[in-house]
């Protein structure tokens, strides 16, 4: 079993409802510093927020659709970024996914790496939707374009959330040395220790603390 304290620490304690307030952001932050969470991961609208060193900030950007022009995607990076932001999780195109455009996928993740070089940059591939090819394919698209991190899900598309089976193929498709993010749909402690074990380095949980509290100390 893995520890609390090893988990925790590989959580994006995350915040997305859009009828967050900003008295919402700032009990996820005090929950994330008490729980020990990696970063907590907001809306670009709630930036700047203060958070301990020890805290991340994490924003979302094409977020939940992908749907929205390149361009755009790169200049909410940068907004986020001059606002704060350590870490960026975009969403890619699922139009050029499922075109086999995979060049115009990597164009405009290469557009949002541009924009914020020195984020830590996580590419949502949205796998539930996704064949393997697709996610193998989409996710090859990512590292070339300078991702740090491949992520599963947003947690908003109907098709579901992160599988165990997509982060085994994106943890062997992308190699040792980048991110996998495992989101979407991990609630307990036995899915987060399935995702780890499948090859997940981050997790992205909204019920962090009931997760958390599965695991021994």
């Amino acid at each position: 079993m893995t520890s609390r304290e090893d988990v925790a620490g590989m959580v994006d304690h995350t915040l997305l409802k859009p009828e967050a307030t900003a008295k919402d952001v700032q009990a996820l932050i005090d929950e994330a510093v008490e729980l020990g969470a990696c970063s907590v991961c907001v809306s670009p609208s709630m930036l700047p927020i203060e958070v301990p060193e020890t805290l991340k900030v994490a924003v979302v950007v094409g977020f939940p659709s992908g749907a929205v022009k390149a361009g755009v995607k790169a200049f909410e990076a940068a907004q986020a970024a001059a606002d704060g932001a350590d870490e960026i999780d975009m969403v890619v195109n699922l139009a050029f996914v499922k075109e086999g455009d995979y060049e115009a996928v990597e164009e405009e993740i290469q557009g949002v790496r541009d924009a914020a070089p020195d984020v830590v940059l996580k590419v949502i591939i949205e796998s539930a939707a996704l064949t393997d090819d697709e996610i193998t394919a989409t996710s090859k698209a990512a590292v070339n374009a300078g991702a740090d991190f491949v992520k599963t899900s947003t947690g908003f598309h109907p098709a579901g959330g992160a599988s165990t089976h997509a982060i085994e193929l994106m943890r062997a498709t992308v190699g040792p040395n980048i991110g996998v993010k495992a989101s979407g749909g991990v609630r307990d402690a036995a899915a987060a220790e399935a995702m780890i074990a499948a090859g997940a380095s981050r997790l992205g949980l909204s019920g962090t603390a009931a997760v958390l509290d599965g695991l021994e100390s």
